[in-house]
């Protein structure tokens, strides 16, 4: 009887450990941006805080902190976050998709599968729904890594950032900003 009851105690911690969520680790995933200026100028931009989980169910979510970007001069920062994001108004970028959790499940420890996916993003008030390609790779039974197979280009007019991106242009006394803006990222993510 003893060894019954252990039996089920152990199977039922084993499904509740399988169906915990995998959460998005902040210190060891990065999201980057490439902006251009004068019309062959290109810029590495990152945001530093965001989060994420993939469900049981195979729903994903990300938020991104806006005010977190950084593009390795100080009064940029301050100017995309003030013109451009309005974080006062906006504060997150908030990307959802469905995955096929039986294609994460079904991948060997040290494999890789890639996915294309559609993704709501919503930036600056405006929800947009676009593809996106990423290659899954199962590091262990505990972590996987997210990786963009292809860069997401982002076209700022479909969030209408076009006002905030000629205001930059303005301030920074420049002859363009590229409103195409390709966006990358790893993502690993525990349970």
């Amino acid at each position: 009887m003893n060894k019954a009851l252990i039996g089920l105690l152990l199977s039922s911690v084993m499904v509740s450990v399988s169906a915990s969520p995998w959460t998005v680790d902040n210190k060891n995933s990065n999201v980057n941006f490439i902006s251009t200026k004068k019309v062959n100028v290109a810029e590495v931009h990152q945001f530093h805080t965001f989060s994420g989980q993939l469900d049981d169910s195979g729903k994903f979510s990300l938020s991104i902190d806006l005010a977190s970007v950084w593009t390795n001069v100080e009064i940029r920062d301050i100017r995309m976050k003030e013109q451009l994001f309005e974080v006062g108004k906006f504060p997150k970028l908030t990307l959802s998709a469905n995955v096929d959790k039986e294609v994460v499940n079904s991948i060997a420890v040290g494999g890789t599968s890639v996915m294309d996916i559609s993704a709501d993003l919503t930036l600056h008030g405006i929800t947009q729904t676009m593809p996106i390609s990423v290659t899954v790779a199962k590091l262990s039974e505990n972590q996987i890594l997210v990786v963009s197979t292809q860069p997401a280009v982002i076209n700022a007019a479909n969030f209408e950032l076009s006002a905030g991106i000629e205001k930059l242009r303005e301030i920074a006394g420049l002859t363009s900003i590229s409103q195409a803006v390709p966006v990358s990222f790893i993502l690993t993510l525990n349970r």
